[in-house]
């Protein structure tokens, strides 16, 4: 592999830069892929946003109308995007420890807070990874508290729990359509509900926050363009790890891996055209999903009796969309010295989140220091490994051999 030729971290599907061209001059309709999602999740309402970030926006802001309540249960291993739409909502954060096998919430935690806390409006399920929570005992919780449930598929888009696709199950739901998320429009969301008591609600809140922003959709519409071009692994390098080595110089991991946000993210419409390119690459999610569980089957299958690193996987009755397989080790020093050998190899090795969402300095204003002991572990001890299309048999056979040397 060359020195510049870098893989995508995460299972982001290549758009093809012709196939961007006619549709530029036509004149679209709007709807479509919103009709998409609708029918796939059989949910009464799907609206197109600017990014997951204003999806989830939206959603806070449509359930506020519904309580009182102020407070939202997030997991303590979360995208620091997430807190910062909540303070914008003008609500408030209780952060929840995750499991010590997986990415879903310590369930003993979550019980308490909902039984101490009578201000909790809604739980942010977070579907990590692609692979489902355990939502059903999440459900029974917040069914007794009359606590709304917010799916987070950001990351998850195809994935299934018990034969019902994610983003289907709460009373809410969003998804990200941003660049590496697999389904992409380069920056872009959608906002979901499952009941059709709420649907109107939504899309009056829609109303009532989304602007058009002539100039903003222009400079995405040239972005996406630009993942065309770039989205390959001959010059990824340029869009992708020469920023991170300009931060990492800098000594600014935060910035180096792209975990640095402020509550200022747009919330405007998305254009016709934008919405058409994802309309006529939706057809390709089960082809694309089946594609990447080969790839973490073939991790799965290469890596099962190496001792010390235990990878997180799918639950029973459930199906993974695994955009990339995280690995846990046993001891930070060993994830820190995989790290440093993938270090510029060029074959996607990354991790999920650099920190617990407690242990962010520009967070700690609107986050309150809480015990996350399970998160903060996670984050010291995984790496992730990429799915991507790029991928070849080879690259997975050098990765597999390069960890076996940890």
């Amino acid at each position: 592999m060359s020195l510049i030729k870098e893989v995508p971290p995460t299972a982001g599907w290549p758009i093809k830069t012709k196939s961007l061209l006619p549709p530029l001059f036509k004149r679209l309709p709007k709807g479509l892929l919103e009709e998409d999602f609708k029918k796939y999740l059989s949910a009464p309402s799907a609206l197109l946003t600017y990014s997951g970030t204003a999806a989830f926006y939206l959603i806070l802001e449509s359930i506020k109308k519904l309580s009182g309540r102020k407070t939202v249960i997030i997991p303590a291993f979360v995208c620091p995007l997430i807190p910062l739409a909540i303070k914008r909502a003008g609500l408030k954060i209780r952060p929840c420890d995750i499991s010590r096998d997986n990415f879903d919430f310590d369930i003993n935690k979550l019980c308490k807070i909902c039984a101490e806390d009578k201000d909790i409006l809604a739980i942010l399920a977070v579907h990590l990874a692609g692979i489902p929570l355990e939502i059903k005992t999440i459900q029974k919780i917040a069914k007794e508290d009359n606590i709304f449930i917010i799916e987070d598929c950001a990351q998850s888009l195809g994935a299934e729990y018990q034969n019902r696709k994610i983003g289907s199950i709460g009373e809410f739901s969003f998804f990200s359509l941003c660049r590496g998320k697999g389904l992409t429009i380069y920056e872009g969301g959608i906002a979901i509900t499952n009941q059709a008591d709420y649907a109107q609600l939504l899309e009056n809140t829609a109303e009532e926050i989304m602007h058009s922003d002539i100039f903003s959709e222009c400079l995405k519409i040239v972005e996406l363009f630009a993942y065309g071009i770039f989205y390959r692994p001959a010059l990824f390098w340029f869009a992708f790890r020469l920023p991170q080595i300009f931060w990492q110089m800098r000594n600014n991991p935060i910035k180096a891996m792209g975990e640095y946000f402020e509550t200022s993210f747009p919330i405007h419409k998305v254009s016709a055209f934008r919405e058409y390119i994802g309309h006529l690459n939706f057809p390709y999610l089960n082809k694309e999903i089946d594609a990447q569980r080969e790839k973490a089957d073939f991790y799965l299958k290469t890596l099962k009796y190496l001792p010390g690193i235990r990878p997180i996987t799918e639950l029973a009755q459930t199906k993974a969309s695994y955009p990339y397989l995280t690995l846990v080790f046993d001891k930070p020093e060993r994830r820190n010295s995989a790290l440093n050998i993938f270090q510029n190899s060029g074959l996607g090795v990354s991790q999920v989140y650099l920190q617990a969402i407690t242990d962010y300095d520009y967070l700690k204003d609107i986050i309150p220091e809480v015990n996350c002991e399970q998160a903060r572990r996670i984050a010291q001890q995984t790496i992730t490994l990429s799915t991507s299309s790029f991928l070849k048999e080879s690259d997975l056979k050098r990765i597999a051999n390069k960890l076996k040397r940890t």
